[in-house]
C-alpha cells in the first residue's frame, strides 16, 4: 500500500501523505487511479485510449471501454520470484488427506481443459456451470472457461436439486462439471440421484463431466456424461490460447441467496473483477508473490471467486472442503500451521464459534508466518476482534471486510497502514466513494446510523441481471432508493477513526416504536454469553406496532431459565440500550442459515407470521424454519 501510494505521488506530482489522501485522489481522478492499478499490477492486455467513459452515469459508466484482456491469462501469468515448481494450489478435505499442484501442473490442467472445452463446442458467451467441492479441478475449470470466454457459474454440492435448478435453470448452461461424491463431517455423500434430477432439468445441457471418486459408475448412468479423465484424454498440455476479450466481457454469474424468491443472476465483468481483486488483495490485504492464502469458503459463496484471484499475485492458494469443526475445532489451524499460511480468511460466525470452543491457536499452533486474518459474511463483534488478538496472534492485521455477491468484491475493508479498532472496519476501498446516508438522502453524521451507499461508479459494478431486458430489475435493486447512487442495503455508521460499523441488513432492521435497531447490535451482546451458541432477532407484528423477539440456540447443557433470561436482557440493556431489549426470548434447537452460513432473519420473520417462505432450497437447514412457526408463546 505504501509503495503504491508513493508511486502515485510520482505519477501525479502531488503529495499523498497517507492512505486517506490516496483515497481522496482515487475519487477525484478515477480514470487515473484505476490506470495506476492496471500499471502497478502489470495487467496483460491492450489498455486502449480511454480510461473512463460516461463517468457520471450510475449505472452506465464504462471503465477502459477500448481495452481487451483475458482474465485467466492474468491469473496464470508468471510472477517474479515464483517458479514453475512452486506450489500454486494445496488442498485438503477435512482430515481425509489432500494434495498439491505446482504452477506447471495448474497451467497444464488449464491447457488441457481449454482444449477440451473448445473441442466440445464451448465458445465465448456460453455458460459453463459447476457443482463441485473446493478443490483444484474447480479452479482449473473456472480458468479454462474464462480462457475461452465462457461465462462461469457455480454452486456447492450441498445445494438441493431445486436450489441448483433455480440458479442454473435461469442461465441455460451447455456444460456442467460435477462430482459424484463429496465429504462433510466425516461422511461421504453420494450425489447420483441429485445429479440425475439436475441434468434432467437443464434442457440446454449437452455434456456432464464427472470429477473424482465414483465418476465412472455415475457417468455410465447419466446421458451425455463422461469422466474428467475421458474428457481430457485426447489432449496434451501445451501453451494455452487465451481469447482476447473486451474489458466488460461477462466473466461469471453469481447468485443472490434467494431466501425471499428465485435467486437473482448477477452478471460480472471480467476487467472490473480483475482490477478490484488486484487492488483488494495486493494493496488492502498485502498479498504478495510467494504468500500462502487460505479462505474457508465453498463454490456457492462469492469468497471462492475472490480467493481464486490470489493466484494473480503469485500466491499459493490453500483450499479446504468439508466441515471446519471435523474432527475438532483445530482442523483449520492444523492446516494453516502445516502449510505456513500467511493469510487466514473466514467468517465472523466461525470466529465466534471458535472462541466458544475453547481452542486458542496462539497456544497450540505455530503461526509464525501468519500476517493477516480476514473476516466477512456478517459483522465481527468487538469481542471477536479481541479474541483474534488474544487467542490467535497478537502481531497480525485483522481486517473485517464487507461487500457482497452483488459486486464480487468489497466496499469497506482493511488498510495495513492504519490502526485496527475493535468492532470497526478500517475504511473504504480505494476508488470506492462509500458513505452512510440518512433517510433524507444526506451524508449521516459520525455515529449516526443509516444506509451504506456508494455515490460514484466503480469497475466491478455488475453488468446487470441475467434475462433483465432493459435493466429494470437491476436499477430497482440498487438505484431506486437514491437516484444515481448505489444503495447496498446495509445498515451502517461511520466512526471517529474514519472507519465503518455494519449493523446488519437494512431489510432486517428492527423498528419498534419507530426506532431503527440493527440486529448486529443485539447479537454482539448476546453472543458474549457462554450459554448462548447463536441467536437471531426478528420483528413480530404486535398491537399495531412491532416488538423484538429474540431466539437463542443454547450451548450443550444450558437451559433458558429466568436467571439466564435476566442476564441476556441485562447484557443487551447495558451493552446496547434499553430499546434493544427484546420483548420475548425463546430457545430453539436450530437457526436457519444460507449455504454460506448467514442467518436468515427475513425467512424467520415470514415463518413467525405464518407466511410462506419463497425459496427454502437456498437454506442449508430448511427444516429449522418449522421451529419458528405457530409458536404459542408468541400469541401473548
Amino acid at each position: 500500500m505504501t509503495a503504491f501510494r508513493r508511486a502515485c505521488e510520482r505519477r501525479t506530482g502531488r503529495a499523498l501523505p497517507d492512505t486517506r489522501a490516496l483515497h481522496r485522489w482515487s475519487l477525484e481522478e478515477p480514470g487515473a487511479f484505476w490506470e495506476a492499478v492496471w500499471d502497478t499490477f502489470e495487467v496483460l492486455g491492450e489498455k486502449g485510449e480511454r480510461r473512463l467513459a460516461d463517468g457520471d452515469a450510475m449505472p452506465g459508466a464504462r471503465f477502459f471501454p477500448d481495452a481487451t484482456l483475458n482474465f485467466a491469462e492474468n491469473i496464470l501469468r508468471q510472477r517474479p520470484g515464483v517458479g514453475d515448481g512452486d506450489d500454486a494450489l494445496v488442498w485438503r478435505v477435512e482430515d481425509a488427506g489432500g494434495g498439491r499442484w505446482s504452477w506447471a501442473e495448474l497451467r497444464a490442467a488449464v491447457s488441457r481443459l481449454t482444449q477440451a472445452l473448445r473441442a466440445s463446442g464451448i465458445r465465448s458467451g456460453d455458460r459453463v456451470a459447476a457443482l463441485l467441492p473446493n478443490g483444484p479441478e474447480a479452479v482449473a475449470a473456472m480458468l479454462a472457461a474464462s480462457a475461452v470466454g465462457a461465462v462461469w457459474c457455480s454452486a456447492s454440492p450441498d445445494f438441493g436439486a431445486r436450489g441448483v435448478l433455480d440458479r442454473f435453470g435461469q442461465i441455460a448452461p451447455r456444460l456442467l462439471f460435477a462430482c459424484a461424491v463429496y465429504r462433510y463431517a466425516g461422511k461421504a455423500i453420494d450425489l447420483g440421484a441429485k445429479l440425475a434430477e439436475i441434468a434432467g432439468g437443464l434442457p440446454t445441457l449437452e455434456r456432464v463431466v464427472i470429477i473424482g471418486e465414483g465418476g465412472e459408475a455415475l457417468a455410465r448412468q447419466l446421458p451425455d456424461a463422461t469422466t474428467l479423465d475421458a474428457f481430457l484424454e485426447p489432449f496434451a498440455p501445451g501453451a494455452t490460447r487465451f481469447e482476447p476479450l473486451p474489458f466488460d466481457h461477462p466473466l461469471a454469474i453469481l447468485f443472490s441467496s434467494g431466501t425471499t424468491g428465485v435467486p437473482k443472476c448477477i452478471v460480472h465483468r471480467a476487467g472490473g473483477v480483475l482490477l478490484q481483486h488486484l487492488k483488494e488483495q495486493g494493496l488492502h490485504s498485502d498479498v504478495q508473490a510467494g504468500d500462502r492464502v487460505f479462505y474457508f469458503t465453498t463454490l456457492g459463496w462469492m469468497m471462492w471467486n475472490w480467493l481464486l484471484s490470489g493466484l494473480a499475485q503469485g500466491a499459493t492458494l490453500l483450499l479446504f472442503d468439508g466441515s471446519p469443526f471435523h474432527p475438532g475445532p483445530a482442523v483449520l489451524w492444523d492446516y494453516a500451521a502445516q502449510e505456513r499460511a500467511t493469510h487466514f480468511g473466514t467468517s465472523a460466525k466461525y470466529i465466534d464459534a471458535l472462541r466458544k470452543s475453547g481452542l486458542k491457536p496462539a497456544a497450540s499452533h505455530d503461526l509464525a508466518r501468519l500476517r493477516a486474518v480476514l473476516s466477512t459474511g456478517s459483522p465481527l463483534s468487538a469481542d471477536g476482534f479481541r479474541f483474534v488478538y488474544e487467542g490467535v496472534k497478537r502481531d497480525l492485521h485483522l481486517a473485517s471486510i464487507s461487500g457482497g455477491t452483488d459486486i464480487v468484491s468489497c466496499f469497506v475493508l482493511g488498510d495495513p497502514t492504519r490502526p485496527v479498532h475493535a468492532g470497526e472496519i478500517q475504511g473504504p476501498g480505494l476508488g470506492m466513494a462509500v458513505e452512510v446516508w440518512n433517510e433524507a438522502g444526506q451524508p449521516a453524521a459520525v455515529g449516526e446510523k443509516g444506509e451504506l451507499v456508494c455515490r460514484r461508479p466503480f469497475p466491478s459494478m455488475p453488468l446487470g441481471f441475467w434475462n433483465d431486458e432493459g435493466g429494470a430489475r437491476y436499477r430497482a435493486a440498487y438505484f431506486e432508493r437514491f437516484a444515481g447512487v448505489w444503495c447496498h442495503g446495509d445498515y451502517a455508521e461511520t466512526t471517529p477513526h474514519g472507519g465503518f460499523v455494519i449493523h446488519g441488513r437494512s431489510d432486517a432492521t428492527l423498528n419498534p416504536g419507530g426506532v431503527r435497531i440493527g440486529t448486529a447490535e443485539i447479537y454482539a451482546q448476546v453472543e458474549r454469553i457462554p450459554e448462548v451458541a447463536e441467536a437471531i432477532a426478528v420483528a413480530q407484528d404486535w398491537e399495531g406496532d412491532v416488538r423484538v423477539v429474540l431466539f437463542v440456540r443454547l450451548a450443550e447443557g444450558a437451559v433458558l431459565d429466568e436467571a439466564l433470561e435476566r442476564r441476556i436482557r441485562q447484557g443487551i440493556r447495558e451493552g446496547a440500550s434499553p430499546r434493544h431489549v427484546p420483548a420475548r426470548i425463546l430457545a430453539v434447537a436450530d437457526i436457519p442459515r444460507t449455504k454460506s452460513g448467514k442467518i436468515v432473519e427475513l425467512a424467520v420473520r415470514e415463518a413467525l407470521h405464518g407466511r410462506p417462505v419463497a425459496n427454502t432450497e437456498a437454506l442449508a437447514n430448511p427444516e429449522a424454519l418449522r421451529l419458528f412457526a405457530n409458536r404459542e408463546e408468541l400469541t401473548r
